[in-house]
């Protein structure tokens, strides 16, 4: 991969010399969804699939972005001295966002630079490639600038705040920080109040992840994900009206059903349920996991599609059928919807002697009902962003 990219890098610009090797992972959420713009808990982990990138610095104040996947947009040309999102940039709005949320945070790059990537994240499937990109960005921007006082949770949080300020996803803490923070054969167990986080191993003896694309294309920034954010939001000011929380994460359940009265629009207490549900669910099946029970896991996952299908809303009718169908399959421990919703992936823990059946059935009766092919990726836990050398 790495001489792929700079065979890329010298036809574009002259040589390779000098320029660094870099890989951001995707990551996959195992349960916790929509979460961690409420306050509460997610479990994410960092997957082998992922960004790569060759950047070397410049001389003067130009920057050059360009992508092998997206070739048909050339080398995309912005300048330090005009970071701002533009719609002819397309995908390329994502590093420079990072740009410039460094230099809203103060730090000011002196010359420009040279970027090629290259990703196997599938795009809208939901396994976050903008985050691994941002996060990418911020790596590279440390390295050779040779920024020394920003850690990996700090690169997440910047890569956060640029794509909620530089371009319009209202996202919350959960893919930035899984790509940024990723463990080998661990997954994340990350309050997002606190910002506390702990590893939890991930010990599948006798089972496999696997990660269905349904192929249906979401884009958070065009979809209702904020105005989810939204509903939550505003059911967070009606429980405040008498209660002393600072997230809908604060609650526990009971907390929670004691208290709904107080939300009177019913769109909003859907939202707030599951918000509240969900952080509980993503505390017990980590328990579950600490105590080796791998079914209660399994079981969470799948009560955790329920309420993302009917509660939070942001399920639809492929992703519906693909997990129904998993559910059908002897040996498939559970299986949700993963990322943002309304369409891209859901997860699934299958054992390894259910693997083949899982990927042939599910194949063959998606493609029947739905007129296309889904992709399925059996995958490793892998390793946060860094530099490659």
């Amino acid at each position: 991969m790495k001489q792929k990219l700079f065979d890329k890098f010298a036809e574009l610009f002259g040589t390779p010399d000098g320029a660094h090797f870099y890989f951001s992972p995707g990551r996959v959420n195992l349960i916790g969804e929509h979460t961690d713009y409420n306050g509460g808990h997610v479990f994410p982990c960092a997957l082998t699939m992922g960004t790569y990138g060759a950047a070397r610095k410049r001389d003067d104040r130009m920057i050059h972005f360009y992508s092998m996947n997206l070739d048909r947009f050339g080398v995309v040309e912005a300048s330090l001295d005009d970071l701002t999102n533009k719609n002819e940039y397309n995908w390329a709005n994502y590093p420079l966002g990072v740009v410039w949320a460094f230099a809203e945070k103060g730090y000011n790059l002196d010359t420009g630079f040279d970027m090629v990537i290259w990703g196997n994240i599938p795009n809208g499937s939901g396994l976050s490639s903008s985050a691994s990109l941002e996060v990418l960005t911020g790596v590279i921007l440390t390295d050779l600038y040779g920024i020394t006082d920003l850690s990996m949770t700090d690169l997440a949080l910047i890569g956060q705040y640029s794509e909620n300020n530089f371009n319009g996803c209202n996202c919350g803490i959960m893919d930035q920080f899984a790509v940024a923070m990723g463990k080998k054969d661990n997954a994340i167990f990350l309050d997002t109040n606190t910002m506390k986080y702990e590893y939890a191993p991930i010990h599948l003896e006798d089972a496999k992840i696997v990660i269905t694309n349904s192929k249906v294309k979401h884009s958070l920034v065009d979809s209702a994900y904020n105005n989810r954010r939204q509903e939550c939001t505003d059911a967070l000011a009606a429980l405040k009206t008498k209660l002393d929380i600072n997230a809908l994460g604060d609650l526990t359940p009971d907390e929670f059903e004691a208290n709904k009265g107080l939300i009177t629009d019913p769109v909003q207490l859907k939202r707030a349920k599951h918000a509240v549900y969900e952080n509980q669910r993503t505390i017990d099946a980590v328990a579950a996991l600490r105590d080796g029970d791998i079914n209660k896991f399994g079981q969470l996952m799948n009560q955790s599609h329920i309420s993302l299908r009917d509660d939070y809303e942001v399920s639809c009718e492929e992703i519906d059928i693909l997990v129904d169908l998993a559910w059908k399959i002897p040996g498939v421990i559970g299986s949700r919807i993963t990322g943002g919703g309304f369409g891209g992936c859901t997860v699934s823990i299958v054992k390894n002697d259910a693997v083949d059946t899982f990927i042939n059935d599910i194949g063959k009766t998606y493609k029947e009902k739905v007129g296309h092919e889904a992709e399925f990726y059996t995958v490793d836990i892998g390793d946060g962003a860094s530099r490659i050398d």
